[in-house]
């Protein structure tokens, strides 16, 4: 709901009714994954999109019977080999959309508010009943006291850990037992990517970086060159010796540092730190000979082979990009690649499942 937070809050304010539509459960090729939404409102506006087209017209209408009712509902939705191009998924995959009427959501603001401020909340929700999840606090309820103390728990969890997903319980909230199905969304400050670098390609990629969801900062120690005016696309911008920065910032299991430099002085010293760092990915740009020097003087620096096998260099899939934007995809490419474990080949050369869990 991160995507469609701004224009449901505009729609609180001026009062519009309206429901919104959830993917809770896919199977084998869906086009989207459990958390994709969409809300439609009583002038028959939309936002979003839980299949990438197939079904939003059916959707729709689920939605907008919602709004009439004040009543939850769910519907699967797989192929049709009679309409597949109505109400069917072409892909070959089935999903679980859970439509609710804004009626039926608890403390929708507070949540709004929280998802776009990035603070963590998650929401509960079974049908009709939404409990609400922050870290210090619960609201709502699904019915049942026991449940909400287990589905609070459990949703702090996975809060913690920025997961969504289905909690199979007993009706009384009981561990191990499954005659209650409940769908926990999580919503947590968005990921981090940190570009080293105040070049033509760093602006490329903050721009392709915020395309993707990222919180982007731009770091370089020249303040001619970091500029708001060079850099508009990004969140941050700091100028600092960047391993300085680096050293000084929160860098967790979700972020991505992209080392764009391609100078020794700065590489080197900012590589080290980097290295030692939780980060999801670790890429420096540079030509093989920049690559091959640079390694030398890490290993010279005291960096083990453990370590140099985290970093990515040089950056970027084999796409043969050639221009700032050209290459910012490629970049982003083994980013995605390394986040979700794909190979990097083109699709038409493999088999098995396109979408990997």
């Amino acid at each position: 709901m991160r995507d469609i937070a701004d224009g449901l809050t505009d729609w609180r304010t001026a009062g519009v009714a309206f429901a919104v539509a959830t993917v809770v459960r896919t199977w084998r090729s869906a086009p989207r994954q459990p958390g994709a939404t969409m809300a439609v409102n009583a002038d028959g506006e939309v936002l979003g999109s839980v299949s990438g087209g197939c079904v939003e017209g059916a959707v729709f209408e689920l939605c907008r019977e919602a709004i009439e009712t004040g009543k939850a509902r769910t519907e699967i939705y797989g192929v049709s080999d009679d309409d597949a191009f109505g109400v069917g998924l072409t892909c070959g995959g089935t999903i679980e959309v859970l439509v609710q009427p804004g009626v039926t959501l608890t403390e929708t603001d507070a949540v709004l508010d929280a998802i776009t401020a990035g603070r963590p909340v998650a929401t509960a929700s079974i049908g009709d009943a939404q409990l609400v999840v922050w870290p210090d606090r619960v609201a709502g309820s699904l019915g049942e006291p026991d449940l909400d103390r287990a589905v609070a728990q459990q949703a702090a969890g996975m809060l913690a850990q920025g997961s969504t997903g289905t909690v199979h319980l007993g009706t009384h909230g009981e561990q191990r037992r499954d005659e209650v199905s409940v769908f926990v969304q999580s919503y947590v400050p968005p990921p981090r990517m940190i570009v080293f670098g105040a070049i033509d390609y760093a602006a490329a990629v903050a721009r392709i970086g915020r395309f993707l969801g990222y919180h982007v900062t731009l770091c370089d120690a020249r303040p001619v060159f970091a500029t708001r005016k060079r850099f508009p696309d990004v969140d941050d911008l700091v100028v600092r010796w960047p391993h300085e920065y680096l050293a000084s910032t929160t860098v967790d299991e979700r972020t991505v540092l992209c080392v764009l430099t391609h100078d020794p002085k700065f590489d080197v010293p900012l590589l080290q730190v980097a290295l030692r760092t939780s980060a999801r990915y670790i890429g420096a740009m540079g030509s093989r000979r920049t690559h091959d020097d640079r390694i030398r003087r890490l290993r010279e620096a005291g960096v083990d082979e453990a370590a140099l096998a985290r970093l990515s260099s040089p950056i970027g899939l084999d796409l043969g990009a050639r221009t700032p934007e050209e290459t910012a995809v490629a970049i982003a490419a083994e980013i995605i690649a390394q986040s979700w474990g794909g190979s990097g080949r083109p699709l038409t050369d493999l088999d098995g499942s396109i979408h990997r869990s």
